[in-house]
């Protein structure tokens, strides 16, 4: 069976980058529940190369939107389209803009989780003045996003949200809780998860 990093993190710590420090915290099951499920919501979308989900959820744990990235509703989304970076990169609505757009309530206050790159400048700005007080998301490794991540990340942290990045591997081996365990343990210098 794959493991998916995120879904069997419960107790593994990670670096959460808040006031310019950089933090260890607990990931709660509920970050993990959520964070599983941005990654299903991501599956949804019809971005050949790209595929990103976002999940908000209130202070009880309850989700209040989920989004992901795609051509505006009535828009057809043919393969011409979606092929064409450029074209694509002008008319797609991110995951994010989608779950502050269908939210039928307000999102001041709450968590938004993404996957699998953490919200880019433009979006970390509309999370702002929507209210979102917290992101969880896992961190960007791609090296193409690094500029606009450090300018996002930077955004939220100003404005004093919490922003929590754990670096994540996609293994195309599989693996045992245990060993997921083991790698997080001996990377964060922890005996017992």
């Amino acid at each position: 069976m794959q493991v998916s990093y995120w879904y069997y993190r419960c107790n593994i710590l990670a670096a959460v980058l808040e006031l310019g420090d950089v933090r260890q915290m607990s990931i709660s099951k509920w970050d993990c529940r959520f964070m599983a499920m941005a990654k299903l919501i991501a599956s949804w979308s019809k971005d050949p190369s790209t595929k990103v989900g976002a999940v908000i959820v209130d202070d009880k744990h309850r989700v209040v939107s989920v989004g992901f990235n795609g051509l505006p509703h009535g828009v057809s989304d043919n393969s011409e389209r979606l092929n064409d970076r450029e074209t694509k990169l002008r008319m797609v609505i991110h995951a994010e803009e989608n779950a502050l757009l269908f939210a039928n309530r307000s999102v001041s206050g709450c968590t938004a989780y993404v996957w699998p790159l953490l919200p880019c400048a433009r979006c970390a700005s509309k999370l702002i003045q929507a209210g979102i007080r917290r992101v969880v998301g896992p961190a960007n490794g791609r090296e193409h996003w690094r500029e606009e991540n450090e300018i996002a990340v930077g955004l939220m942290k100003e404005a004093g949200i919490s922003v929590v990045a754990e670096e994540h591997q996609q293994s195309r081996r599989k693996n045992s809780l245990e060993e997921i365990q083991a790698h997080w343990a001996e990377r964060w210098g922890q005996q017992d998860l």
